[in-house]
């Protein structure tokens, strides 16, 4: 796969310590902590937002299971009082 191409930005934190404290006990460097953060937080984000349109197409289709009987399933599998 080609590398994808890069492009510098700058960014403020406070958080500076704690990113090369964890660059030095991965052996790696603060450029890597970043980009892998910043990765993982747009797949995390990118999954929600796909489940999110999926839940709001769902609805609008009537594809919904009401609250109580939600609920009431949950309950019943963990054998709690409702």
């Amino acid at each position: 796969m080609p590398a994808r191409p890069t492009a510098p930005i700058t960014i403020r934190t406070s958080m500076t310590e704690e990113i090369d404290a964890l660059a030095a006990a991965m052996d790696r460097s603060r450029n890597y902590i970043i980009n892998r953060a910043i990765e993982q937080y747009l797949e995390a984000n990118a999954w929600q937002v796909e489940r999110i349109r999926e839940g709001l197409a769902a609805a609008r289709d009537g594809r919904v299971t009401p609250a109580d009987e939600v609920f009431d399933a949950i309950a019943a599998k963990h054998g709690w009082p409702r």
